[in-house]
C-alpha cells in the first residue's frame, strides 16, 4: 500500500513521513477515526514506507524487495491481529488461522468494515472476538529477531474487540517492547479501549475523508458514469465504504432496509403474527448481523425524524431510503424520537451482552408497536 493510494488525509501523511526521515518513529501508535476514512490503509501505507530500502520524497519506491512483499502483504516482518471468530475447525482461533482470507480483502479494498469482515470468513451466530490467547502468539512473534527490515510490525485491527484478559497481558509489551518494534493500532471507538492500553499509544486522528478528494476517487469507479457525484459525496459523509455501497446498494444494506420496512409496517398496523414471524426471522440471523442490523435502525430512525425538516442538506439517504421514508417520516416525531431510539438501543445492548435475541426483540417490538402511534 502506497500513500499515493490512500484517498486524501494529506495533512496526516506528511505527519507520518515527517515522523519517519526525523526518526521519530513512536512505537506504539493509535489509527483513530471514523468508518471508511482510510486507517487501515494509512497504518499500511506507513508500514511499507517505514520498511521500503528506497524511500522517495513521499512515497514507498515500490521496487525494493521489501515493497514487493509488502504488495502482497507477505513480509516476514509484517503481522497482523484482527477478530476472529470460533468454528468446528478452529476451537481456539487466533488471527493467523485466518491470514489467507484477510490478506484477500485488505488486497481487494482496504476501506472495509467488521461487517463486511464477519460477512467474508462467513460468521453466523458467533460474536467476533480478538481472544485471550491471540495475545501469546503477539508476544511469540515480537520477541523473534526481526528477518528482514529494520521494524518489525504488528497492525493490530479494531482493538476495541480485544478480550479485557489479551488485553491485560499485552500491556508490558506495548509499555516496554523489543527494540525496534512499531505497534500500529487500527480503531473506530477508542473509547472501548481499556485506558492502560490508550494511555501507551500516540493518537493519531484521522478525520473523514474531504469532498474534494472523495468525488477524486469516486469518479474513479466505473459504476460512477452518470451519478450525480456532488450527492453521493454528501451522503457518504467522508465515508470511502458509504460511498461504494452508495454506487449500488450491497445485500446487507438492502436487506436491513427491508427488515426495518417490515418491522415498522407490522407495528404500525398492529400485525401481530406477522411481527412475531418477523420476530423469528431476525432472531436467527445471528448476533453480528443483529446488532448491524440495530445500528442500521437507529440511523434510519434519525433520518427520518430529521426528514421531516425538509431541509436536503441535513439528510443522508440514499434514493430507496428516501422513497420508503416520505411516507414513514410523519409517524417519526418529538413524542416518539427519543423512546423508540432508546429502545433499539437497550437492544442493541442486550444482544451485544448475549442476551436471548427472541425475548429482547420481541419486548422491543411490542414497545414499539405502542411508540409508533404517539
Amino acid at each position: 500500500m502506497f500513500f499515493q493510494d490512500v484517498i486524501g488525509q494529506e495533512a496526516t501523511k506528511k505527519r507520518l513521513i515527517q515522523s519517519v526521515k526525523e526518526e521519530r518513529i513512536s512505537h506504539a501508535q493509535l489509527f483513530a477515526g471514523p468508518e471508511g476514512s482510510g486507517k487501515l490503509a494509512l497504518a499500511l501505507a506507513y508500514a511499507q514506507y517505514i520498511s521500503c530500502l528506497d524511500k522517495q520524497n513521499g512515497d514507498s519506491c515500490g521496487h525494493c524487495s521489501s515493497c514487493k512483499k509488502y504488495a502482497k502483504l507477505i513480509h516476514p516482518d509484517l503481522h497482523f491481529v484482527f477478530p476472529v471468530v470460533k468454528t468446528p475447525k478452529f476451537k481456539d482461533p487466533v488471527s493467523d488461522n485466518f491470514l489467507v482470507e484477510w490478506r484477500k480483502l485488505v488486497l481487494e479494498n482496504a476501506y472495509f468494515n467488521l461487517d463486511d469482515w464477519f460477512t467474508f470468513i462467513g460468521v453466523e451466530n458467533a460474536q467476533g472476538l480478538i481472544y485471550s490467547h491471540e495475545s501469546e502468539e503477539i508476544i511469540r512473534k515480537l520477541n523473534l529477531k526481526s528477518f528482514e527490515a529494520e521494524y518489525k510490525v504488528m497492525i493490530i485491527w479494531m482493538p476495541e474487540k480485544m478480550h479485557v484478559s489479551c488485553s491485560n497481558k499485552l500491556l508490558k509489551m506495548i509499555e516496554e517492547p523489543p527494540v525496534k518494534t512499531l505497534f500500529l493500532l487500527v480503531t473506530e471507538s477508542e473509547e472501548e479501549i481499556i485506558t492502560t492500553i490508550r494511555s501507551r499509544c500516540q493518537l493519531i486522528k484521522i478525520p473523514g475523508i474531504q469532498p474534494e478528494p472523495m468525488k477524486a476517487a469516486i469518479q474513479k469507479l466505473e459504476a460512477a458514469a452518470g451519478k450525480d457525484l456532488d450527492n453521493l459525496v454528501h451522503l457518504s459523509r467522508g465515508n470511502y465504504r458509504q460511498a461504494i455501497n452508495l454506487l449500488e446498494l450491497n445485500e446487507n444494506t438492502r436487506y436491513n432496509l427491508e427488515r426495518f420496512k417490515e418491522l415498522m409496517r407490522f407495528a404500525y398496523g398492529r400485525k401481530f403474527l406477522d411481527l412475531f414471524q418477523w420476530i423469528t426471522d431476525i432472531s436467527g440471523i445471528g448476533r453480528e448481523r443483529q446488532k448491524i442490523f440495530l445500528q442500521y435502525a437507529m440511523g434510519l430512525i434519525r433520518e427520518n425524524f430529521v426528514y421531516n425538516l425538509k431541509n436536503p442538506a441535513l439528510v443522508f439517504m440514499h434514493e430507496e431510503e428516501q422513497a420508503f421514508s416520505a411516507r414513514f417520516s410523519p409517524f417519526i416525531n418529538e413524542r416518539n424520537i427519543v423512546p423508540i431510539s432508546e429502545e433499539l438501543e437497550k437492544a442493541y445492548q442486550h444482544i451485544a451482552m448475549n442476551g436471548n435475541p427472541r425475548i429482547i426483540f420481541t419486548d422491543m417490538s411490542l414497545k414499539i408497536v405502542k411508540l409508533i402511534r404517539k
